[in-house]
This record gives structure tokens, sequence and C-alpha cells, in this order.
């Protein structure tokens, strides 16, 4: 096994041994010492000056408060007896910096085991976690003793090696890394979780914002959900469709618009190959269907304006600010694109009642999330459409 793992770097722990390591038992879920211990790393970080510079590390320290915790275990007190899987081998995505944590903590809060593979970019967000992590690894031994936080590139024979010795291997990557992760066998009882890429989009009630106050509020839980990651994860919107009366859409969109061109400008810094990408995709998208650039001051927001809704959208995908707007008569009109590799919808102006039934009545196939604008980033244990807690753990029945 050593001979396998000479070009990974251990995160954490400093020093692991790992015939000792594969000892470890599994947990039940939601444990007090892995609550307390979650809870002791959101303080932490919390406490930590850098984690102002990272608005995705602070929002990752409030998910591990305690209160937050014991609430989500409410959902789950009914079950009696269930307990971790085992080792689960954790491959966390290369453009979503703290996802990696977000990985972990289900695997403890399931109670399991967990080998972490980090993204090989280097970001800071990597390292005030991990950092943390080791500081608490003392006073929480018998949390962070199930912890392995590894980082090692794409062709290292690890991947085969953890493969090998884990009960549940989580994927988070696109259609390409995921066949190639499973060139790499697992045991038989053994499964794979996958979160493959997804596509995400916005429908915004125009007879609503016409009347929002606090555009500018509107404006940033917007950019988050978008600019934060530069489109890249699958949350993001990338499509845009306007509901409403035909005239207050007009002046909804030259308000929001507006307002998100000032929060953009304000925080956010393009990069050049970016502003050529969204140009070749224009070009790509104009080819295969009717479609007209929307009027920008610059390159921070593209806005390509679309006649119909093509059900092959979601291959136009461009970061870095790049939106297709539709004007539709009704959410029922979105629904013949709706395929399984819809994720997150996120909405303003409408209530759940209508995204309710909006999925009912249509039996969609995809759409795993339905969010308020401003939240699409917020975690949540039940991702994709799996219960997490309940996927990743055993329910033993006694009779």
């Amino acid at each position: 096994m050593q001979k396998n793992l000479a070009d990974v770097i251990t995160l954490f722990p400093k020093e692991l041994k790992w015939e000792i390591w594969k000892q470890q038992k599994c947990d039940i879920p939601f444990s007090d010492s892995v609550v307390e211990f979650l809870n002791s790393l959101s303080a932490l970080l919390l406490k930590n000056k850098e984690t102002r510079h990272y608005p995705d590390v602070a929002t990752f320290a409030f998910f591990c408060r305690k209160a937050n915790l014991l609430m989500l275990k409410k959902q789950y007190d009914a079950e009696t007896l269930r307990l971790g899987r085992g080792i689960i081998f954790h491959i966390a995505p290369s453009n979503v910096p703290v996802n990696f944590a977000y990985s972990l903590v289900v695997g403890l809060l399931s109670g399991n085991i967990n080998i972490v593979r980090v993204a090989t970019q280097q970001f800071p967000q990597v390292d005030i976690i991990v950092s943390a992590i080791g500081a608490l690894s003392d006073q929480y031994r018998a949390v962070t003793d199930r912890i392995v936080l590894v980082r090692y590139e794409r062709g290292s024979r690890a991947t085969a090696t953890f493969s090998a010795l884990c009960d549940v291997r989580i994927i988070w990557g696109g259609d390409e890394t995921i066949a190639q992760i499973r060139q790499s066998m697992i045991p038989p009882r053994a499964f794979d979780m996958t979160f493959a890429d997804r596509y995400s989009l916005a429908v915004i009630n125009a007879d609503a914002l016409i009347h929002e106050l606090d555009i500018r509020k509107l404006s940033e839980f917007f950019y988050n959900d978008t600019y934060l990651f530069d489109q890249n994860a699958c949350t993001a919107p990338h499509l845009l469709v306007w509901l409403g009366d035909r005239a207050n859409i007009q002046v909804a969109q030259e308000k929001f618009w507006n307002g998100v061109y000032e929060v953009v400008k304000e925080k956010y810094t393009l990069q050049p190959v970016l502003a050529v990408n969204k140009l070749a995709t224009f070009y790509r998208q104009a080819v295969a269907m009717p479609v007209k650039k929307e009027a920008t001051q610059d390159n921070l927001i593209w806005r390509v304006a679309l006649e119909r809704l093509p059900d092959n959208i979601d291959e136009f995908r461009c970061t870095g600010g790049y939106f297709a707007e539709f004007i539709a008569s009704s959410l029922d009109e979105i629904a013949p694109i709706i395929k399984n590799k819809y994720q997150t919808l996120a909405y303003y102006g409408i209530s759940r009642e209508e995204l309710t039934n909006f999925v009912f009545r249509n039996r969609l196939p995809g759409l795993d999330r339905l969010v308020s604008i401003g939240t699409t980033l917020d975690f949540s244990l039940t991702w994709d459409g799996y219960d997490l807690i309940s996927t990743l753990t055993r329910k033993i029945s006694v009779q």
C-alpha cells in the first residue's frame, strides 16, 4: 500500500499509520463527539481573521455550529438504530475550494471513517480549514482519528488504492472525471455516489421585482450565486427566465441588471480568457439558434436573449458572467427542457406553492433543488436528490 502512495501528500494528520487507521470503528449519526468537534471547528474558523476574506469559509463555519447541527439531527431522531457504512473515499472537485470540507462533514455526521482527496490546485480556504482541524486534533482525537486529508495528481495510483479500501466512494466532478475514476474497482458491497456536472437556472417574477426596494441586496445575492466561483459551481444559474407582464419585464430587466452590474464592477475581476470564451460561446450559440446579444457596458455581463427555449440550452454553458435570457408565459413553459442534468432552480417572487405544483404537475425528471436567489450555494443534507445521512448509514433491524 505504501508503494502506491509515494506521490500522495498527506495534509492531515501529520503522521499517519494506515494499518492502525483502518481499525477505526464506525459511529452513530450525529454523535455527541462529532457535534462538539464541529462546533469547536466553527468557533475556531470564525475567530480566524483570515476567514473574513473568504465568505465561503465563513458560510461553512456557520453550517458547523452546534445549533444548526442539532436542528438537522431532529430530522433523523426517529431512526433508532443506524451506523456509518465504514470507509468513505471522497474525491472533491477542483473548482469549489470548500466542497471537500462539506463532504467530510457529511461523512463525520453519518458516522463514517473518511479519506478525502482535496483539489490539487492550491486554495487558501483549504489551508485555513485544514489548519483548524489540526489545531483541534489533540482535543478531539476520537473524531479526528477518522479523518485523512490527502492531495495527489490525477494520474496517481492512489485512487485505485483508496477505492479498493472503501465502502462508499463519493465523486464530485464532471462526467469525464467520474468515468475515469470508475475505472478503479471498489469492493463488491461498496457503491458510488456521484455528483456529476449539472445545469442550473433562475426564474424571476418581474411583477414582484419592479416593487423591490432593496435591489442592491438582491443583486448581491445573485452575484454570490453566480460570480463567486466564476459560474463554475453546478448551482450557478446560466439561464434566466422572466415571468410576468411584458411591460413589467422590460422595466424589471433594466432595474435588475443595472443593480447586478454595480456589484460585479465593484467586486469582480474578469480574466481575459473568460472574455474570449464568452465571445466564442456566443458565436457557437448563434449558429445553433436564434439569439441576440443585449447591449451591455462592457464584458463583465453578457446577456443573450433567446427567441425560443431550446432543449439543448444546457450545452451552451459559459462562465464568468454569461447568461441566456428567455421570457416565458408561465413556469410550465420551462418544463419541456428540464432533463435529469438540471440541478437547481433559483427563484424570486414565486411562491413555494406555485413551485411545488409546477414540479408535481409536470413530473420533472430533473431539478433537485428549488431555492430562493442568494441561497444556491447553501449546503444541505439533501443534495442532488440524495438524503446523504440515510444513504451513508446502515439501518439495522432488530426483530
